[in-house]
């Protein structure tokens, strides 16, 4: 088969990385990028001295070798929409846009032209996540009761969104990926103790059917760094901790069984029951690079990718609804994610 050329625009932060992965995926090619940017353009040249380089994403849109765009700068919503105009796959950073019209706005274009669209929902390419999503596909941890995550630490302030939008989008993205179920209704609460600044804590309640409910708590300005998730199960419950260097996922036998009867609580007996704790072996695989093997597979393929535009859709739906219910001290808000389920 053909490689597929990629033209990556920005090479700030994320852009290193995308420019890497891309260059070590086998059937993928990167041939040119983009930054406005002379001395990072530079720093391409020196590592990458067969890439193309311009100050202008015009020339990327305008080469017929570039068969895909992968865009990590916060403008990209302007730039995936050009990208999929010019006939490119694209890869774009997530959040995917800052409204969900601007979001339905990209997946029409990409359906409308055949093109593939996907969102940089890197941790869903995790060994860790992706084991998570088996033990709940598999039934291996019964039927899902909770999903609970913190992922806080001191740092780095954003001036243009508020917290939700820069760590939450981390977790909403791995909980719509392994849930079995979509939430019906978001409510939360947030707070900024920097003047004139968004909020740099906040905490999101999501409500599902069958007794399902997720929660999830960030924070800028906590001493510690923690990044982890709980999933419990009416069998058993699954720990992930992110910053684990070995065992990031430990599943544990424990839970509760209830005799007697509910109408009368005075007969019931709740007992626990506590087992054996295992640590199932990941995939250690860098997610990026199993990221850019699956859009390139896509491309080729002609599947539709795993984080694809109506999952990033649904990320930007409930974090849209999380900024209006902080906006209104934690009121429900609805969500409507049926119509972009998959």
């Amino acid at each position: 088969m053909n490689t597929i050329k990629i033209g990556v625009i920005g090479y700030g932060y994320w852009g290193p990385n995308l420019v890497r992965s891309f260059a070590d995926v086998a059937g993928a090619e990167v041939i040119a990028v983009s930054d406005f940017q002379v001395d990072r353009l530079a720093k391409v040249q020196s590592r990458y001295p067969a890439i193309q380089l311009t100050t202008n994403s015009q020339d990327l849109f305008a080469d017929p070798k570039i068969d895909a765009i992968a865009t990590p700068v916060s403008t990209h919503y302007d730039l995936a929409l050009a990208a999929l105009q010019a006939g490119k796959h694209v890869l774009v950073e997530k959040p995917m846009t800052v409204s969900s019209e601007q979001a339905m706005r990209l997946i029409d274009e990409a359906q409308k032209r055949n093109l593939v669209l996907m969102v940089d929902h890197t941790f869903v390419y995790t060994g860790a996540v992706r084991k998570m999503q088996e033990l709940v596909a598999t039934k291996a941890i019964g039927d899902v009761y909770y999903y609970d995550s913190v992922r806080v630490n001191l740092g780095l302030f954003q001036h243009d969104v508020n917290v939700i939008w820069d760590l939450a989008v981390h977790d909403l993205s791995i909980m719509d990926y392994v849930l079995p179920s979509k939430p019906y209704a978001v409510s939360a609460t947030g707070m900024s103790h920097v003047s004139s600044e968004p909020e740099n804590i906040a905490y999101l309640t999501l409500f599902f059917d069958n007794n399902l409910i997720a929660h999830i708590h960030v924070n800028w300005l906590a001493p510690v760094k923690v990044r982890r998730t709980m999933l419990g199960g009416s069998q058993k419950m699954v720990c992930y901790d992110d910053l684990e260097p070995s065992e990031k996922i430990r599943v544990y036998d424990k839970g509760i069984t209830v005799n007697g009867s509910p109408e009368n609580v005075y007969q019931m007996l709740v007992g626990y029951r506590t087992g054996d704790m295992w640590s199932p072996k990941l995939d250690m695989t860098e997610a990026l690079q199993t990221e850019a093997l699956h859009f390139i597979d896509c491309i080729r393929q002609g599947h539709r990718p795993i984080t694809d535009g109506e999952a990033g859709l649904r990320v930007v739906r409930i974090l849209e609804a999380a900024t209006q219910s902080i906006k209104q001290q934690g009121r429900l808000v609805e969500l409507d994610l049926a119509k972009v389920a998959v």
